[in-house]
């Protein structure tokens, strides 16, 4: 369980620059002075005007202008419910030049409405702006997502997260957000590079540096291959390979350098000729970082794939023997927590965070799961039921948490560092990252959309950015509403609320994923069943 024990000590201290004066150089200006409203703010932009140095914008629902902010972005939020709901605004944009004088005869205006959105409306929403991390964010010339913004160790891209943002970009795709053939070409762009870059037994490492196009080490001995970060890419990748499916050279060309990269990953080689799967492989150091993967966490999916492997696939003994079954205190639970009992996970911390509901269950379609250790929609379900129960419960007396306000998962905490948030003593700090929640969708949609609304209309100013909610927001900490928020970014974070979302709204990802006859075979060979039914897999493919 890396992210429980490894990577819960690494604190990834962020330069102090706000995140959206850093983000807003990815967003493509307009030709004009624009409003967009939503449900409780107003989105601006607009192009360089001349002479300025900074901007004022003000507001107004009648005759009366406010003055809202002055900023040197070309771009700004403005949360305007303290104006009102409903309601109708104009706005006048006024340059400053570098004495401080306002020059009004280059003002330009707009006009703008907000009206309250509906469930659909605000899930559309916050997909959209979480999309731009990986759309406008991303390394567009080798298809990979950050890592983070701001990196201290610099242009840093992740293979992980490059995985979930495949996955979002099928949803931008099915949106309309960007088109099928901008899809096309950016994963073209990902998969040349993914062929070329450095690689270890077909697998990749956590990180590469984006500039050099080589790994770049995670910790001291994770330099090499990450099986579990290859596997959420190829993840994304085998889910591509089935939606872009369309007759054409690019998606034919598409699918054939999916498949041969499938088909490269040496699954067997990390098991050392053991029962067993291990995480990680160095070619400076070999096996140093000793990490086998035992259940249950986040890489159910590392498992799965390996044994769905056309040419390379485990045998069943390493999933039984290796992954599962009562010789892991962190596999089998059967605890019960709040009057749920829950079939896998930690017991210590009810389960552990949330991500390891999202992450292996991005393509992987939980309903109707099962093998001989659990049911794994029951599982999902209960183990987010069992997160919110604890928050409302509240032990520690954090602020805020309640029905609309909980979520604990792995992400950045306020006011610094990265750990695994999760229940209990030393993992619950008063952070929720609104990830946890607002991925969870499928499994707790009523209780996930208090949650969105709550952050998005009560914390929104300080909490929702250029690319949707910042990491994390801890109320108990600071005195200022600016101090509760982390206003970071992780590709991990993001990923999974584009994609979770959409597998509520539409379940466009879980059927695209489960389409791929190699996949079908692995859960067959796992003695899988979906539906309380044997899996089917046409043998002839």
């Amino acid at each position: 369980m890396k992210k429980f024990f490894s990577i819960i000590i690494i604190l990834l201290l962020v330069k102090n620059v706000s995140a959206q004066d850093h983000l807003n150089q990815y967003l493509t200006k307009p030709d004009h002075f624009t409003a967009k409203g939503y449900d409780s703010h107003v989105e601006l932009r607009w192009p360089d005007l001349k002479n300025a140095v900074s901007y004022r914008l003000y507001a107004a629902t009648d005759s009366t202008y406010q003055l809202r902010t002055e900023t040197k972005n070309n771009y700004y939020l403005d949360f305007v419910t303290d104006l009102g709901r409903n309601i109708s605004l104009k706005y006048k944009l006024v340059p400053v030049n570098r004495k401080g004088k306002e020059l009004t005869a280059e003002t330009v205006e707009a006009n703008a409405s907000i009206h309250d959105f509906t469930d659909e409306e605000l899930m559309n929403m916050v997909q959209k702006y979480t999309f731009r991390y990986f759309w406008n964010f991303g390394r567009a010339d080798l298809g990979m997502a950050r890592e983070r913004d701001n990196h201290p160790d610099g242009d840093i891209v992740t293979i992980g997260g490059s995985g979930f943002g495949v996955m979002a970009l099928m949803v931008g795709v099915k949106h309309g957000w960007i088109t099928r053939e901008q899809a096309v070409d950016r994963l073209l762009n990902l998969t040349r590079f993914l062929k070329t870059t450095d690689r270890f037994h077909g697998m990749w490492a956590h990180w590469y540096n984006a500039d050099t196009q080589k790994a770049y080490h995670f910790s001291k001995y994770d330099d090499g291959g990450d099986i579990v970060e290859s596997s959420f890419m190829m993840e994304g990748l085998l889910a591509a390979r089935q939606f872009f499916n369309h007759p054409t050279p690019k998606e034919k060309f598409l699918q054939q350098q999916i498949t041969d990269l499938w088909k490269s990953m040496d699954w067997n080689f990390y098991t050392r000729g053991q029962d067993v799967l291990y995480w990680h492989w160095s070619p400076d150091y070999g096996w140093k970082m000793n990490h086998p993967i035992h259940g249950y966490n986040e890489c159910l999916i590392t498992y799965i794939l390996a044994a769905s492997s056309p040419d390379h696939a485990i045998s069943p003994e390493v999933y039984h023997k290796g992954w599962a079954g009562n010789n892991w205190d962190t596999f089998a639970n059967n605890s019960t927590y709040y009057g749920m009992m829950l079939p896998l996970g930690n017991r210590k911390w009810m389960g552990g965070p949330l991500f390891f509901a999202h992450y292996s269950y991005m393509g992987l379609n939980p309903k109707g799961l099962r093998d001989r250790y659990a049911n794994y929609w029951q599982q999902n379900r209960r183990q987010t039921l069992i997160n919110r129960a604890y928050c409302i419960d509240n032990p520690y007396g954090w602020k805020g948490y309640g029905p609309d306000f909980w979520g604990l998962t792995a992400g950045d905490k306020v006011p610094d560092g990265y750990t695994a948030h999760a229940p209990g003593f030393q993992r619950d700090l008063g952070t929720i990252t609104p990830t946890a929640a607002l991925s969870s969708m499928p499994y707790t949609p009523e209780e996930s959309m208090k949650v969105l609304k709550n952050l998005y209309r009560n914390y929104g100013k300080y909490l929702f950015g250029p690319f949707g909610f910042y990491d994390g927001i801890n109320l108990s900490v600071g005195r200022k509403p600016e101090d509760h928020v982390r206003k970071t970014y992780l590709a991990i974070d993001q990923g999974p609320i584009v994609v979770m979302i959409e597998n509520y709204r539409s379940g466009l990802v879980w059927n695209s994923f489960m389409k791929n006859e190699d996949v079908l075979r692995g859960l067959k060979r796992l003695d899988f069943t979906i539906d309380n039914k044997p899996i089917q897999v046409n043998e002839n493919k």
